[in-house]
């Protein structure tokens, strides 16, 4: 690899008429790279853009950066960063429409939901996180003569890799607690949609971040992104992706001694009782091939009551009947296609197995166009079936029946996954004790991915480890100290 070029002004490429940079941010300054990797759209399969493709070296940079920004950023304090983090906040809300343009044609979420929803979320993290840490109270308590304090301290750079799907979203959602809490961060987009990380890079410089304190380098996973969980100088690692990679980062960061938080998807339940609203029930099991499916939170395993069934298969299938699947620029679209053709080969050959193996199709199992994959209902022939203990991450929904509660249970807790649950029922007694046992990060009642920034989040069994959100994320990004002082001995 040749020598590493900084740069004022980086590459770019035009994408839903927006310039986009495509080399890395590291230190305050565009760098590129002699080697470059192919960004398609998901939408049309056409080349986007070429963006850089870093390696060891641009690690070693970007984390060397990291490092050196680090004993400013974190002297500012807590009220220092929240000044810079809203102004990125304030910047991330003026540029919507281009943030949502771009990553719409980078990774084919819906338009509109990007538009509405999806990147003011992002600009709601930085301001979340902000002013969680400006408000936390240290705790403070007498014991054995002494007045105690536990104090929070910035633990140094933190890398940051993040998924293809609502890549910018995650992105925020991940290094705005690691700014806050007063570290620096190097982000590592995915390489399938990489393109609005870059733009979030832009913003933060346009917002006045301090050289070094977010900086964001492209690449393949295997090569830049292992380089940088292995860099001593890093002192926390925080990744969304897969259980096989996670187990290949987490050995890294042991090395090391560092801290490791991971979200690696779900299979998540979605557990309706006879009691429960069927229509509202219906229309959320409907809702889970929003996305085509590529939600790691999604119900994918629909769980209802036997006496219900036919009821409730009458009424999914005329809300599976109303989805569109288009261009997910259009308004009419509900549903997006897949986001590489590697995926969509692998999401074909999971129902292609199922097939074999003697599962019944019950809906779709087919391919619908582009990338697009039909939403695709299996009622498996067992609860071992591999369509039901491993995740598609696509369109594709199992279907089983329970006979009680302690059925309903069994089958949620079946898998080796944990992220998440859904339970629909008209009972306050049966949510209660269903959502005490549904072995999961979060469990839903009538209703579906409504999230409060305050709570914790994260998975149990192969679904994650650690948590994210709240002071549950300041605290993995800080090392917390006691204080401790003789009573009497100072004035």
């Amino acid at each position: 690899m040749t020598a590493l070029a900084p740069s004022a002004t980086p590459t770019r490429a035009e994408v839903a008429g927006v310039a986009v940079p495509l080399d890395h941010f590291i230190g305050g300054e565009w760098v590129a790279s002699a080697e470059r990797f192919d960004v398609i759209s998901p939408i049309d399969q056409s080349l986007l853009a070429q963006v850089a493709r870093g390696g060891a070296q641009e690690a070693a940079l970007a984390v060397a950066a990291a490092r050196a920004a680090f004993p400013a950023w974190a002297a500012l304090g807590p009220a220092g960063r929240a000044a810079h983090l809203h102004r990125l906040a304030d910047a991330i809300e003026a540029d919507v429409e281009r943030l949502a343009a771009v990553e719409c044609a980078d990774m084919a979420m819906l338009l509109e939901s990007l538009r509405l929803r999806v990147i003011a979320r992002g600009a709601a993290n930085y301001r979340s996180y902000a002013d969680l840490a400006v408000q936390y109270e240290e705790r403070d308590w007498h014991s054995k003569g002494t007045w105690n304090r536990v104090q929070r301290m910035p633990a140094g750079p933190a890398v940051v890799i993040t998924p293809w799907n609502a890549p910018f979203m995650l992105s925020t959602w991940k290094t705005a607690p690691a700014l806050a809490a007063g570290c620096t961060v190097v982000l590592k987009p995915a390489e399938w949609s990489p393109l609005a990380c870059a733009l979030l890079a832009e913003l933060a410089a346009e917002a006045g971040l301090p050289a070094g304190v977010l900086n964001v380098v492209q690449g393949i996973g295997e090569e830049v992104g292992a380089a940088l969980v292995a860099d001593p100088e890093v002192r926390r690692v925080s990744f969304t992706g897969s259980p096989a990679a996670a187990r290949q980062i987490g050995v890294s960061a042991a090395r090391n001694l560092v801290p490791f938080t991971g979200e690696l998807g779900g299979k998540g339940p979605l557990i309706v009782f006879a009691d429960a609203d069927l229509d509202a029930a219906a229309k959320k099991a409907a809702g889970q091939y929003d996305d085509s499916g590529q939600v790691c939170l999604a119900g994918t395993r629909l769980l209802v009551q036997e006496s219900v069934r036919e009821a409730f298969l009458e009424k999914f299938h005329a809300q599976v009947r109303a989805h569109v699947l288009g261009d997910p620029r259009d308004g009419a679209t509900t549903i997006s296609p897949l986001i590489h053709p590697e995926h969509l080969a692998r999401v074909e050959a999971f129902v292609e197995r199922a097939r074999a193996a003697g599962d019944t199709i019950v809906l779709g199992g087919e391919r619908a166009g582009g990338l697009h994959y039909a939403p695709t209902l299996i009622e498996p022939a067992s609860n071992d079936a591999e369509i039901v203990q491993q995740e598609v991450f696509g369109p594709v929904l199992t279907f089983q029946t329970f006979a009680d509660e302690a059925e309903a249970v069994e089958l949620a807790n079946s898998t080796a996954y944990g992220l998440s649950g859904i339970v629909y029922t008209t009972s306050m007694g049966r949510a209660d004790r269903i959502g005490r046992q549904v072995r999961a990060g979060i469990v839903w009642v009538n209703t579906f991915l409504v999230r409060d920034l305050t709570a914790p989040f994260g998975g149990v069994g192969i679904s994650g480890i650690g948590r994210e959100g709240g002071d549950y994320a300041l605290d993995f990004y800080s090392d917390l100290k006691t204080l401790q002082i003789l009573d009497g001995s100072v004035g």
